[in-house]
């Protein structure tokens, strides 16, 4: 079933004239019902690493133009847009606070907790993470379980190009107040990001733990103590500090996942 649905997106991403077939369209929705439900996803690990499904992606973006405006409302509350949103929480078993919202589309696994804040269409969100206040989860970004996004964080979306990664954040991380994650970059497994650090393509990620530095970019290691920081880059106008993520140290893995967070933030002296 999938291969079948897979040869027609791709039909579909090469020739737009497609998108008037009405076994085109059933595919699309097809492949945004299954992402609601997480039966597909448009990343999975594979190993160590993580295999980009190019064809969900696409999926994703034909679905817009086969949307036609709405308008919803909720009371006194109005909203004007193409993309229905996600509903029988309680039969899904997850709390949801007002105002959160998560489009159609979005995974939410049973026994997340969304504090008002926001998932896009291709998200998934495992079991046991918290979505904290007014914490964004960008298009097609996959969060893995126990992971908690602290007030305010930003987890991009990553729709075109195609081929790239979605934003990844992977079992049981932390991400601290006002962190930002985007274009594609990956946070390994109970990895503590603290508070207001910037994850970019290109930001450097620099492990300064040991006598000498090692470099990053994209990609923070497992348990992982990441803070905010800078390098010295030389330009045509002079020498100026650009931002940087340092890596201070490891969490220990005697411990449990628990103490082994609050040891973190205790031996480095972490904002959160």
């Amino acid at each position: 079933m999938r291969e079948n649905l897979k040869l027609i997106i791709e039909k579909a991403w090469d020739d737009r004239s497609q998108l008037e077939n009405s076994e085109t369209r059933e595919a699309v929705n097809e492949v945004i019902s299954l992402l609601d439900k997480g039966e597909l996803r448009v990343a999975e690990p594979d190993g160590d690493q993580w295999k980009v499904n190019e064809w969900v992606k696409k999926a994703v973006i034909l679905y817009f133009p086969l949307q036609k405006m709405e308008t919803i409302k909720v009371g006194p509350l109005e909203w004007y847009d193409k993309i229905p949103l996600k509903h029988d929480y309680e039969a899904k078993g997850i709390r949801v606070v007002p105002h959160a919202i998560a489009r159609y589309g979005s995974f939410i696994e049973k026994g997340v907790v969304m504090m008002p804040s926001y998932v896009n269409i291709g998200a998934y969100v495992a079991t046991g993470t918290m979505v904290d206040t007014w914490a964004t989860v960008g298009s097609c970004a996959q969060i893995g379980q126990g992971v908690h996004l602290s007030g305010g964080v930003g987890i991009g979306g990553v729709l075109e190009p195609v081929q790239a990664a979605p934003v990844i954040i992977e079992d049981h991380a932390f991400i601290g107040s006002r962190c930002i994650v985007v274009e594609g970059c990956r946070v390994g497994k109970e990895a503590v990001l603290g508070a207001n650090v910037v994850l970019t393509g290109s930001t450097k990620i620099i492990d300064v733990s040991g006598s000498e530095p090692i470099v990053y970019k994209g990609y923070v290691p497992p348990r992982s103590v990441v803070i905010p920081g800078s390098y010295t880059k030389k330009f045509p106008a002079g020498e100026y500090q650009v931002p940087a993520a340092l890596i201070i140290g490891k969490r220990k893995e005697s411990t449990d996942r628990k103490t082994s967070l609050n040891d973190a933030l205790r031996d480095f002296n972490v904002a959160v």
